[in-house]
């Protein structure tokens, strides 16, 4: 009598345990299905609208972070990247700048953005999803398919740098050379002629194509570089353009479209010109991103996550492997309030293989590009310079830090010519100097920066001054 319940309950046991291990198997099927988002569509419900975000449940078993969602609603579609995963659900920041969906709207699993980078893009101008954007023929597509976030090539496999450029700026050839595949910061405040400096930049002949990417730039500032800087260059130009009208996410993704571009190139052995405009509007941009995830800020408003994004991009830039190309990097430093020691600007410095610090006195002098030539710094100077140019670039910087440094006293009428040969030399040499270093966009490109100097000291100084 005893024996037939024990029976059963066993028996129930084993149907229950059967019915888990079916549920587990379905659970694992569908979860291998989902990795797929060509294989099986999987959709949440939109439950919470936030003026920056917006959170979907039923997705988190299925979907990774910086995966997409797409929302459609009353006609419009709406794609956003997960920032956020919980158990409740995940958060949504839109790609488009506004929010266009409702409570209860469906959001389908889109799979990562992904890219592919081809040769005939070379004169176009895209937007941050590498759309085309400048009223030309849709793009040809490339056979291999990249993610915006690719990891930097093996430090140990890379090229050395050595290989020395001509950027043409006379300024910067003399005393902050740069070598193909290095890192450059040029740092200034807001109209100290950065975006200047960087069209001359972009004309450099010493490369096979240019990548620019213009992050947060005013609508108009765009179509001006683009069409006024760049000129006949822009046939071996990509531009990837995202305003400063544009989401954040739409702002964070576009230098990263960029340099899976330059990647692409570099791959074939091309030597490329990259440069981003600017990087402190990527950090804006991540720094909104983050907050919306929920990380908490650490400096002056910026979450920890920015200063891992930063050096994850730069470092992306440099030489490729041996026997491929290289990516010589150039990315403006945008310094709120003219204060070059603000974090993100010391991040990006440190990382970087040198940095063109832009003074606002300097400009206000009249003299362009207005470098600051003794707080910049080129980290690889010494395999562009010879022994004799080294020794004659450190006696320029001598002779200007001391004219420098006695200006107030020349000006309170403390200097008397013939007390001190040394300071008699400057007075006599560095104006010539700062003079020679001016340049505009308008003027030929610097050949020989040496010899250019060498002739205005040498010439006599009514023809310097005029």
């Amino acid at each position: 009598m005893t024996a037939e319940p024990q029976v059963a309950e066993a028996s129930s046991d084993a149907v229950e345990s059967r019915g888990m291990m079916a549920l587990r198997r379905l659970q694992t099927a569908a979860s291998r299905l989902a990795a797929e988002p060509d294989a099986v569509s999987v959709a949440g419900i939109v439950t919470e609208i936030a003026p920056s975000y917006f959170r979907v449940t039923g997705l988190s078993p299925f979907v990774r972070l910086g995966e997409c969602v797409r929302v459609e609603n009353a006609g419009s579609t709406l794609l956003g990247e997960i920032v956020r995963i919980d158990e409740a659900g995940v958060t949504v920041k839109p790609l488009a700048a506004g929010l266009s969906t409702g409570i209860g709207a469906r959001a389908w699993r889109q799979g990562f953005i992904s890219i592919r980078p081809h040769d005939s893009w070379k004169g176009r101008t895209l937007n941050a999803l590498a759309e085309p954007i400048d009223g030309g023929e849709p793009l040809q597509l490339g056979a291999r398919a990249v993610l915006p976030d690719c990891d930097p090539p093996p430090a140990l496999t890379r090229q050395r740098v050595r290989t020395p450029i001509k950027t043409g700026v006379r300024v910067i050839d003399l005393f902050t050379p740069l070598c193909a595949g290095q890192r450059i910061g040029i740092f200034a405040g807001s109209g100290v002629g950065k975006s200047t400096l960087l069209a001359m930049l972009a004309r450099s002949r010493g490369f096979d194509t240019t990548v620019v990417a213009l992050v947060g730039e005013r609508g108009r500032e765009a179509r001006e570089f683009l069409e006024d800087a760049l000129g006949n260059d822009r046939s071996r130009t990509i531009a990837v353009v995202s305003t400063g009208d544009e989401s954040p996410m739409m702002r964070r993704l576009a230098p990263k479209t960029a340099l899976c571009i330059a990647e692409y190139l570099r791959d074939q052995g091309e030597s490329v010109l990259l440069i981003v405009d600017s990087v402190t509007r990527f950090a804006h941009a991540a720094r909104d991103v983050a907050l919306a995830a929920g990380e908490p800020p650490v400096a002056r408003g910026y979450t920890p996550s920015v200063f891992s994004d930063l050096p994850r991009l730069l470092e992306r830039a440099g030489p490729g492997a041996e026997g491929r190309g290289s990516i010589t990097g150039v990315f403006s430093v945008l310094v709120d309030g003219d204060d070059h020691n603000d974090p993100v600007a010391d991040s990006i410095r440190g990382t970087l293989d040198g940095h063109i610090v832009l003074d606002r006195a300097i400009a206000d002098q009249g003299r362009y590009p207005a470098v600051d030539i003794l707080g910049s710094v080129s980290r690889l100077a010494n395999n562009v310079w010879t022994h004799e140019q080294r020794g004659l670039v450190l006696k320029l910087k001598s002779m200007i830090a001391q004219f420098e440094d006695t200006r107030d006293l020349r000006l309170m009428g403390g200097y008397k010519q013939g007390v001190d040969a040394e300071l008699d030399k400057a007075v006599d040499t560095v104006p010539r100097i700062l003079e020679a270093m001016k340049q505009s966009p308008d003027h030929a490109p610097s050949v020989d920066p040496f010899q250019e100097v060498a002739r205005a000291l040498t010439a006599p100084i009514e023809k310097s001054k005029g």
